[in-house]
């Protein structure tokens, strides 16, 4: 069940089209690391096979591979938690690098990318990753020779203009009608909103893991063990 449930993240996280995840597959290191949990879910199932075969024909090697890959996956796993947690500055960097990048080139070839971060800019209500200055590197606004600006972060509180769906909108003045706050405050709002649930399914493959091996353990222990120096030896 564990590697069902980590190699769907991982597909998720790979095939996800529409939600922030879109942004952060053009970086290399999240789609590698995409792929390591894809394969950590499909060896996770053919290890659940691997028990299987030894429980119903109780082989003991079988189940001793089963659970010490168990054992491994369950340290990695909390290998990978602690150097995310020790590690949220640089991913944090990363992040602001990808969402860069998507600026910069605003609006691009990418088009699937771009309304991702369009409609997380307008459902989040931001601007920008860290704030609107962000928007500044764009070449499209700093080579205009009028006054535009993202229209996916236009603030209607602040125009009287309706809202369009076009990439740029025209401001009347220098101090554009957007949101102050970056994507990046809101992003981490959702994800602490979200953090029980997150915690929870980890819990969960945490909890089936040490469970199974337990069982791995305890039939280990039940499996009977012939005995051959009591075979009645025949002379020739």
């Amino acid at each position: 069940l564990f590697g069902v449930v980590i190699m769907g993240f991982g597909l998720w996280l790979l095939l996800d089209k529409q939600s922030f995840i879109v942004v952060l597959n053009n970086s290399t290191p999240v789609k590698v690391g995409c792929y390591i949990l894809i394969g950590v879910g499909a060896f996770s199932m053919l290890m659940g096979f691997v028990g299987c075969l030894g429980a119903i024909y109780e082989i003991r090697c079988l189940l001793g591979l089963y659970f010490t890959c168990l054992l491994l996956i369950l340290i990695a796993q909390i290998a990978a938690g602690a150097l995310i947690y020790f590690q949220k500055e640089m991913l944090n960097n990363e992040m602001s690098n990808i969402v860069a990048k998507v600026l910069d080139g605003y609006p691009g070839n990418n088009s699937k990318t771009e309304q991702t971060w369009d409609y997380i800019q307008r459902t989040m209500e931001c601007c920008g990753w860290n704030d609107r200055h962000d928007w500044n590197s764009n070449m499209v606004i700093r080579n205009s020779s009028e006054l535009l600006f993202p229209c996916s972060c236009q603030n209607a509180s602040l125009s009287e203009e309706i809202l369009s769906n076009s990439r740029f909108c025209e401001s009347e003045t220098s101090n554009w009608p957007v949101y102050n706050a970056g994507c990046s405050e809101s992003v981490e709002s959702w994800l602490i909103t979200n953090l029980g649930v997150v915690l929870g399914i980890c819990l969960g493959v945490a909890f089936i893991e040490l469970l199974g091996m337990i069982l791995s353990i305890c039939l280990c222990r039940n499996i009977q063990m012939e005995d051959y120096t009591e075979v009645p030896k025949y002379n020739h």
